[in-house]
C-alpha cells in the first residue's frame, strides 16, 4: 500500500506502476478531487473507491458517473474501508488468486471472469472494464431480459436517475466490437421499453 499527498503525485505513481486498486480523497491540495477522478480515469481502469465529505446525491451520482467505482463518507474506521475494499475487488475479479475462475459461454461467446477476458469465435475482443462487467454481467444471465436500472444499480453501481445514456454508449461500443449492431443483432438484444438480454445467435 502507498499513500502520497497530491493528485499529481498519484497520476505519476499510477502511471508508473498500476495498483489493484486507488482510494482517492477528494481533499487534494493541488487539484479539484472530480478532476483528478477523470485525470485517473484518463490512464487507468482500475477500481476506485471515492472519500468524500459530500454526501448529498448529486454529488455522489456526479463522481459514479465519472468513473468511481464505489463512494464512502468521511469520517469512516479503517475496518469499513477494508470491507469496501474487499467488495470492490470481489466485484471487478481482483480477489484473491484461490478463487476458482468462473468461465460462461453463451454460443461462441466465451467470458473467463478469473482472467477478465472475453473470446468470440476464438477470437479475442479488446474490452474496457465497464464494456467487460456489462458482457459479463449479461453473460450470466442469458436469454433473461436484464433492465436499464439494474444495470445502472449492479454494474455501475448507482442508483438509477432519470435518462442515462451511459448504457447505450457502453452498448454502442461492445456491440461494435462483437461485428454487430442494434439493427443486426446477434448476441445483444434490445428489448424495447424494457432493458437489453443476451443469447445464442440463432
Amino acid at each position: 500500500m502507498h499513500a502520497v499527498g497530491t493528485a499529481l503525485d498519484a497520476l505519476r505513481r499510477v502511471a508508473a506502476e498500476v495498483p489493484d486498486l486507488v482510494v482517492l480523497d477528494l481533499g487534494l491540495p493541488d487539484l479539484d478531487g472530480s478532476d483528478a477522478l477523470r485525470m485517473l480515469r484518463g490512464i487507468t481502469d482500475v477500481p476506485i473507491i471515492i472519500a468524500t465529505a459530500r454526501d448529498d446525491e448529486q454529488s455522489v451520482v456526479k463522481l459514479l458517473r465519472a468513473g468511481a467505482d464505489d463512494y464512502m463518507v468521511k469520517p469512516f474506521t479503517g475496518a469499513h474501508l477494508d470491507a469496501r475494499i474487499t467488495s470492490v475487488l470481489r466485484r471487478v475479479g481482483r480477489a484473491s488468486r484461490a478463487e476458482q475462475p468462473v468461465v460462461l459461454s453463451v454460443g461462441g461467446l466465451r467470458v473467463d471472469l478469473g482472467e477478465r477476458s472475453a473470446q468470440l469465435d476464438g477470437e479475442s475482443l479488446a474490452l474496457t472494464r465497464k464494456e467487460f462487467d456489462l458482457l459479463a454481467y449479461l453473460a450470466a444471465r442469458p436469454g433473461r431480459v436484464v433492465s436499464r436500472r439494474e444495470l445502472l444499480e449492479e454494474v455501475w453501481r448507482q442508483p438509477s436517475v432519470g435518462e442515462d445514456q451511459t448504457i447505450d454508449v457502453h452498448l454502442y461500443w461492445l456491440r461494435r466490437k462483437m461485428g454487430e449492431s442494434a439493427a443486426k443483432p446477434r448476441y445483444l438484444r434490445t428489448v424495447r421499453g424494457v432493458g437489453f438480454r443476451l443469447v445464442a445467435p440463432d
